[in-house]
C-alpha cells in the first residue's frame, strides 16, 4: 500500500473548549457569535480569550435563558450525566428505557443548538458540558436541579463516616471493603446495576417504597426525626437514603433514574404547543376590520394632540403625568385609563408629543407633529405601527410598581423594558404563520411562547403574572388590535406586510377553519425576527402603506348643515375642514359620523382666530351639501357685530371701550367684583387681573372681548400656537448587544484568526532560538530590522509584538511590504488591511514556524 492509500488519522479529540473551537470553520464561528452577540463586544484578540468569555457565568447564564424547553432540558440532562457523557447516555436521560420516538427525532436538533452556542463541546463519545453551565444546572442542596435528581452517591456520602459506610454495605448485601473509595463505588456499582437494584427494592414493604416515589420527582429533600420510623430505617440501612445534615436526608440520583426508568425529566417536551384557533374570519373581514381601527387609532392620536395643542398637562417633579391627568385624558378620549396610557406613550415614541422645557413645565405636541399631520393616512399610520413594533416602552406597566414600590406613570421613568420589541416581533410572526383569517387561542399563543423561553425557576412558572413575558404577549395582542395590526385577532394584510413577513397563499378547502382547529406549526423553534435593516424598515413600511390605503375612507370636503346649528360630517373630512371645523365648532359626538355644534363660544374662537363674518359665510356655504340655516347665519352675524367692542391690553390689564354705557354695565354687575375694575377714562377700565384672565372673566359675562397689542393692533390666536422646541424621539433600550451583521461578524472573524495565529504558532527569533507559542518575543533593534527586510524580500509573513501611541501592547502577523524612513508598511493579517508601524515602536519580531 501506497503512503497515499493510507487511511487518514482521525484528528485528535479537543482538550478545551478553545480548542474545540478552532477546530470550527468560519460559517460556525459566525453561527456562534450570531447567537451570543455578547461574546464579540468588544472582539476577542483569539480564540482562547473567545472561549474563556463563552465561559464565564454573566454570558452563560444569557445563553441559557435565551434556549427553547427542550435545548434547556437536553443542558438539564447533562448537568446530571457523567462529565464527558456519550451520546447514548445523554439519549437515556432524555427518552428512558422504553424510548421515546419524538425524542430521538429532537436531540440531535438540540444538542446541536447547544454545541452552536459553545455550552457544549466535544464529540459523541465525549460530550462536555462547560463547566459554568454544570454549575448552574447541577443540583445542590441550595439550588435543587430542576430536573428534580439530587446528588449522587458519591457527593452524599463525601461527609459520612467510614464505618457507617460499611454497615450500609452489609445490610445491602455487600461485602465490606477496607476503604471508603471503594466502598462507595461498590454502592454506587449496585445502584446503577438495574436488575440488584430491582431485586434490592423488591424486598422493601409497601410503606417504604411509597417514601421513595414522593421523593423520586423532587425534591429529592426529605425531614426525619432523630429516631426515624421503621419504613425509614430500612431505607437509611441500605443507603437508598442518605443523610446529608441533621434532620435532612436525599434521595440518591443513581436510585431516582432508576425509579425513573432512566428519565431525567418527568414530561420531556421535544416538540413546541401547537397554536390552536379561536375563530377564523374571512381575510376581507380581518383587513376591514384592521383598517377601521387603524382609521380610529389616527383620529385618536389626534384628538390627544389637539387637546394637548396649547399645552398639555404638567410634568412631574419625578417625570411623567399625574395620575389626575391620565384621568382627564381617558375622560377626553372616551377610553379606559390603560388605553389612554398606551395613546399617550405611542405619541411619545413616535417623537409626536414631548415637554415643552419651560420653567412650568408641561407636554405639547412636537414640530414633527404638525410634519406627521401632513403625511397621507395610511404613512401616518405605518410611522406609528413601526413605533410600536421597536418601542421599549412599555404602558402595560402603568399604575403599578418599580423595585423601590414607586409608581410607574404615563411618560415617566421606569417604564422601558428592552424584551418588549422581541416579544412583540414574536407573537406577530407566530400569527403571520397562521392561515389568513385565523386568531389564536391566546392561551396556546402563551404555551407557544413559554416553551420557546421556558421561565428559570418553579416558582415564577406558576406564578404567570409575574412572568414580563407573559404580560408583554397579552398586552401585544391587545395593542396590535388597538393599532389595527390585527383585526377580530388576526394578522392583517397590511400587518403582515409590516412585519416584512411573506403573504400567505390561498387556503385550501381541507385545511382547519372552526374554533379549537390545530394550526399547522413548525416542529422546530423559529427564532426571532430579525431586525430588519433601516432600507428593509422602510420598504417594509411603505408596502404596509400601499396595502392599508384602499381600505381606509377616503376623506370629504363636505359636511350637511341642519337648522338646530350642527353639522354632521359622514366621514372622515380632508385636513383643511375639519381643523376649520375644529376652531368654528365644538365635536357634540362621534363614531361613523360626527356632529358638531355651532355656539357663541365656538364663533367667537373662530373671531378670535382671525375669521371675519364674511369668511365664515362663504366657507360653510362652500364646504355644506345643504344650504346654510338661517338661525346659523344669525348666529355669525350676531356674535361677529358684539366681537372686538370691548378692548383688553396690558396694563397690569385694562379695558377699553368707545361705548361709556357698556363700561357703565360692566362696572355695575357684581360678577366682575373679582377682577378689581376701576375707571380711568370714560372710556378706559383698568384691571388689577392679567390680561388673559379679564379676557376669561368678560367672556364669562357673557360679552366679546378681543385682545390687543401695545400698538392697540387685535391679537390674533391659533389653537396651534404651542409646540415644543425640536426634540428627537426616545430610543429603544437594547436588551444586550445587538446582533452583527454579516460585514462586522467576517471583519471579527478574520481577527479573530489572525490574533489565534499570533498566540499560537511557532516561532523563531532571529537568534534561532526556540520561542513558545504566546510569548512576546524581544529583539535589538538591528534584528528586527534585518528580520523584517529578509521578510520583504521573500513575501512571508512574521509575527511582531508591537506598542501604540497609548502604551497598549499587541500582537500581530503582518506580511512586511517595504522597511524605509523608519517605518514598516505591512499587510497586516489581525485588522485585514495595510498599516505602517514606526520601527522603534516594535518590541520585537519572530518569523512563523513551519508545521
Amino acid at each position: 500500500m501506497s503512503s497515499d492509500d493510507k487511511p487518514a488519522e482521525p484528528a485528535a479529540a479537543p482538550r478545551s473548549l478553545a480548542e474545540a473551537l478552532r477546530a470550527r470553520d468560519d460559517a460556525a464561528l459566525a453561527a456562534l457569535l450570531r447567537s451570543r452577540p455578547d461574546l464579540i463586544t468588544p472582539v476577542p484578540t483569539d480564540l482562547t480569550q473567545l472561549a474563556t468569555r463563552a465561559g464565564t457565568r454573566a454570558s452563560v447564564v444569557r445563553a441559557l435563558e435565551r434556549l427553547d424547553r427542550f435545548a434547556l432540558q437536553t443542558a438539564q440532562a447533562l448537568a446530571v450525566a457523567g462529565d464527558p457523557a456519550t451520546y447514548g447516555e445523554l439519549l437515556g436521560l432524555m427518552a428512558g428505557d422504553a424510548g421515546d420516538p419524538a425524542v430521538e427525532a429532537a436531540l440531535p436538533r438540540a444538542l446541536g443548538t447547544l454545541r452552536t452556542q459553545a455550552l457544549v463541546w466535544g464529540a459523541d463519545d465525549r460530550l462536555r458540558l462547560v463547566r459554568t453551565a454544570r454549575e448552574l444546572l447541577a443540583p445542590s442542596p441550595q439550588h435543587p436541579s430542576p430536573t428534580g435528581l439530587g446528588p449522587t452517591v458519591k457527593e452524599a456520602t463525601a461527609g459520612m463516616s467510614p464505618g457507617r459506610i460499611q454497615e450500609i454495605l452489609a445490610t445491602a448485601g455487600l461485602p465490606s471493603t477496607h476503604d471508603s473509595v471503594s466502598a462507595v463505588a461498590a454502592l454506587t456499582e449496585l445502584f446503577t446495576d438495574r436488575d440488584r437494584l430491582s431485586a434490592l427494592l423488591a424486598g422493601l414493604p409497601a410503606d417504604s417504597l411509597e417514601v421513595l416515589e414522593r421523593l423520586v420527582w423532587g425534591p429529592p429533600y426529605g425531614q426525619v426525626t432523630a429516631d426515624p420510623a421503621p419504613r425509614l430505617r430500612l431505607l437509611l440501612d441500605r443507603g437508598l437514603l442518605l443523610p446529608t445534615a441533621p434532620g435532612t436526608v436525599v434521595l440518591p440520583r443513581e436510585v431516582a433514574l432508576h425509579l425513573r426508568a432512566g428519565r431525567a425529566h418527568r414530561a420531556p417536551e421535544p416538540v413546541p404547543p401547537a397554536v390552536t384557533a379561536a375563530a377564523t374570519h374571512r381575510p376581507q373581514v380581518v383587513d376591514a376590520t384592521a383598517a377601521g381601527q387603524a382609521y380610529t387609532a389616527l383620529a385618536t392620536v389626534e384628538e390627544l394632540l389637539k387637546d394637548w395643542d396649547e399645552g398639555g398637562p404638567t410634568v412631574l417633579r419625578a417625570g411623567g403625568l399625574s395620575v389626575r391627568d391620565l384621568k382627564r385624558t381617558a375622560v377626553a378620549l372616551d377610553v379606559p385609563e390603560p388605553v389612554a396610557a398606551f395613546w399617550v406613550e405611542l405619541a411619545y415614541a413616535a417623537g409626536l408629543v414631548a415637554s415643552d422645557g419651560e420653567v412650568d413645565e408641561r407636554y405639547a405636541a412636537t414640530p414633527a407633529y404638525d410634519e406627521w399631520l401632513q403625511r397621507p393616512a395610511a404613512e401616518r399610520w405605518a410611522h406609528l405601527a413601526q413605533t410600536w413594533l421597536a418601542a421599549t416602552r412599555t404602558p402595560g406597566l402603568v399604575g403599578g410598581r418599580d423595585a423601590k414600590d414607586r409608581a410607574l406613570s404615563a411618560l415617566g421613568p421606569g417604564l422601558d423594558r428592552s424584551a418588549a420589541p422581541e416579544v412583540r416581533h414574536r407573537v406577530l410572526s407566530l400569527l403571520a404563520a397562521l392561515p389568513e383569517g385565523a386568531a389564536p387561542n391566546a392561551e396556546s399563543m402563551l404555551a407557544r411562547l413559554r416553551w420557546e423561553r421556558p421561565l428559570r425557576g418553579p416558582q415564577r412558572e406558576r406564578d404567570e403574572e409575574h412572568d414580563l413575558r407573559t404580560r408583554l404577549a397579552r398586552w401585544t395582542l391587545s395593542e396590535a388590535e388597538l393599532l389595527g395590526v390585527t383585526g377580530r385577532g388576526a394578522l392583517s394584510t397590511h400587518g403582515r406586510a409590516l412585519l416584512g413577513a411573506p403573504q400567505p397563499q390561498p387556503r385550501s378547502a381541507e385545511e382547519p377553519s372552526g374554533p379549537g382547529d390545530k394550526l399547522p406549526v413548525h416542529h422546530h423553534p423559529t427564532p426571532a425576527v430579525p431586525a430588519l435593516s433601516p432600507a428593509e424598515q422602510a420598504a417594509a413600511a411603505a408596502t404596509a402603506a400601499r396595502l392599508l390605503a384602499p381600505l381606509l375612507p377616503e376623506p370629504l370636503d363636505h359636511v350637511l348643515l341642519q337648522a338646530d346649528l350642527t353639522a354632521v360630517a359622514p366621514g372622515p373630512l380632508q385636513r383643511p375642514l375639519a381643523d376649520m371645523l375644529d376652531v368654528l365648532a365644538d365635536v357634540e359626538s362621534k363614531g361613523g359620523a360626527t356632529v358638531y355644534r355651532f355656539t357663541p363660544a365656538s364663533v367667537r374662537r373662530a373671531l378670535d382666530a382671525g375669521q371675519t363674518a364674511s369668511d365664515l359665510h362663504a366657507f360653510l356655504a362652500e364646504h355644506s351639501r345643504t344650504p346654510v340655516p338661517q338661525p346659523l347665519a344669525y348666529l355669525i352675524d350676531d356674535v361677529a357685530r358684539r366681537h372686538g367692542h370691548l378692548r383688553v391690553g396690558a396694563a397690569s390689564a385694562y379695558v377699553r371701550c368707545d361705548d361709556e354705557t357698556l363700561l357703565n354695565e360692566i362696572l355695575a354687575d357684581k360678577r366682575s367684583t373679582g377682577l378689581g375694575l376701576r375707571r380711568l377714562a370714560p372710556t378706559v377700565l383698568a384691571a388689577q387681573a392679567d390680561p388673559a384672565a379679564l379676557l376669561e372673566g368678560l367672556r364669562t359675562m357673557g360679552y366679546a372681548p378681543a385682545a390687543e397689542s401695545a400698538q392697540g393692533d387685535v391679537l390674533i390666536t391659533r389653537a396651534d400656537s404651542h409646540r415644543t422646541p425640536p426634540r428627537t424621539p426616545p430610543e429603544p433600550v437594547p436588551e444586550g448587544p445587538p446582533v452583527p451583521d454579516a460585514t462586522l461578524l467576517s471583519a471579527a472573524i478574520r481577527a479573530i484568526r489572525a490574533g489565534d495565529l499570533a498566540a499560537t504558532a511557532p516561532r523563531k527569533p532571529a537568534d534561532g532560538a526556540p520561542v513558545a507559542p504566546g510569548e512576546l518575543p524581544r529583539t535589538s533593534s538591528a534584528e528586527t530590522l534585518a528580520t523584517l527586510q529578509a521578510a520583504v524580500l521573500t513575501g512571508e509573513a512574521v509575527w511582531i509584538g508591537y506598542v501604540n501611541a497609548d502604551g497598549a501592547a499587541s500582537q500581530r502577523v503582518v506580511a512586511p511590504i517595504r522597511v524605509e524612513g523608519g517605518f514598516v508598511t505591512a499587510y497586516d493579517h489581525t485588522a485585514d488591511e495595510v498599516r505602517t508601524y514606526p520601527l522603534h515602536r516594535i518590541t520585537g519580531v519572530a518569523e512563523l514556524a513551519e508545521d
